[in-house]
């Protein structure tokens, strides 16, 4: 299959391109990928002993990709702590 791909590379030099950027997009979403599995609260991997994660968090803990006008670091906490 390399071979093939290999070849096609060599007489059409234009696809060059095309299999750069898709294999960039490809390893950048699985990177967000990878990012929301292991950063995101909402995730759970040790059920056992932190069940809820979401409860652990800190008011000023960012854990959005990208925040819009928004500082985490002056964020106060609003409810009580379970």
């Amino acid at each position: 299959m390399l071979a093939t791909v290999r070849k096609q590379l060599k007489s059409h030099p234009a696809l060059i391109p095309l299999f750069f950027f898709i294999g960039g997009g490809a390893c950048m979403s699985m990177m967000y990928l990878a990012r929301l599995a292991l950063r995101n609260p909402d995730v759970s991997w040790d059920r056992k002993n932190n069940p809820e994660p979401w409860n652990k968090m800190a008011p000023t803990a960012q854990y959005k990709f990208y925040a819009v006008n928004l500082d985490y670091s002056k964020l106060k906490k609003e409810g009580p702590d379970f």
